[in-house]
């Protein structure tokens, strides 16, 4: 295995990866393919793979080929310098990732005929899902694309647009504080994403534990005496920068509980897709796998009420302790 000096990357050096594979060595193969597939490196032929020479990828490359030849196998990385322009050309055009872009920008034309149609708080996951994609095409998009630019505009705007359904930018219903909230019926709509999950677990353990809870289809009008929550147009729904946990939270003095300040935080990261809070994807996975556990809405409200109030039990343990009086 040739030792690398890092250098200046030059558009016509290259890295290979030449190795070969014991007929028996399932995992190291898997690792060269999974590894191959995230360095985003192209296959000049079984064996051999191509990448830009960077010293982020001569690292990458070398602590590949270390792992392969301790599992026995036939490994070399190697610099190669192109013979001319025309075969620089034809190297660069092995990391062409037009095609990608041109995917994802079919995908947000689809996105954007749903907007004003499908559930706000969907497409915004759904988004996210595709700013991340965004980004692995970006890593690996080693000589800058024309569409890189473009897609990520086309991605900005319907995050925009999507934005300002979830938390319109409108003054909240007015509410009386003399409204009587003791054994009612609350009711919200289907599909039951986070924010209702989660402002139903709030309202049954915090503001009516009495409370009566009615699932309605989309675009079913709430029964005239039951408290609306989590929809346009309910008294307690999203605001210009609150899900509607946060804004029940605010009406019934509850914000000033820091555990459920943290929920409040977490099911708005979960909403709009935002994996900066460090357990949001965890949780959001819990509440996948109690949809799929659940037979019904009733059966998947009791399922999540067990992970927010977990999650309740542990802000709370992660609060300062107020020192005990003598």
């Amino acid at each position: 295995m040739i030792g690398l000096v890092p250098g200046r990357a030059t558009e016509d050096r290259w890295l290979a990866l030449i190795a070969h594979l014991p007929q028996d060595a399932a995992n190291p193969r898997m690792a060269r393919l999974r590894t191959r597939e995230a360095l985003g490196a192209a296959a000049l032929r079984e064996g051999v793979y191509l990448l830009p020479d960077t010293p982020e990828h001569r690292h990458s490359l070398q602590e590949l080929a270390r792992y392969l030849l301790d599992a026995e196998a036939s490994c070399e990385v190697v610099v190669l310098e192109s013979t001319d322009a025309e075969q620089t050309a034809r190297l660069r055009a092995l990391f062409d990732r037009t095609a990608r872009y041109t995917e994802l920008l079919e995908i947000l034309r689809g996105l954007e005929s749903g907007i004003g149609i499908a559930d706000p708080t969907a497409l915004g996951r759904v988004l996210a899902k595709q700013r991340r994609e965004l980004a692995r095409i970006r890593a690996l998009d080693f000589y800058g694309s024309p569409l890189a630019q473009q897609t990520e505009e086309r991605l900005v705007e319907l995050e925009q647009r999507v934005r300002k359904l979830i938390f319109p930018d409108h003054t909240e219903a007015p509410l009386r504080r003399q409204q009587r909230y003791f054994r009612r019926t609350w009711a919200t709509r289907r599909p039951l994403l986070a924010d209702r999950l989660a402002s139903a677990w709030l309202i049954r353990r915090f503001i009516d534990p009495e409370a009566t809870l009615r699932w309605l289809d989309p675009g079913e009008e709430a029964p005239a005496d039951a408290v609306g929550f989590g929809f346009e147009g309910a008294p307690f729904c999203n605001g210009r920068s609150r899900v509607t946990f946060e804004t029940l939270l605010a009406h019934f003095d509850r914000d000033n509980d820091p555990a459920l300040a943290r929920i409040g935080m977490l099911v708005r990261a979960i909403d709009i897709g935002d994996r900066r809070m460090a357990e949001a994807e965890g949780v959001e996975t819990l509440l996948n796998g109690a949809r799929r556990r659940a037979t019904n809405d009733d059966e998947l409200l009791q399922e999540c009420e067990k992970t927010f109030d977990l999650l309740y039990e542990a802000y709370l343990d992660g609060l300062p302790r107020r020192p005990e009086r003598l």
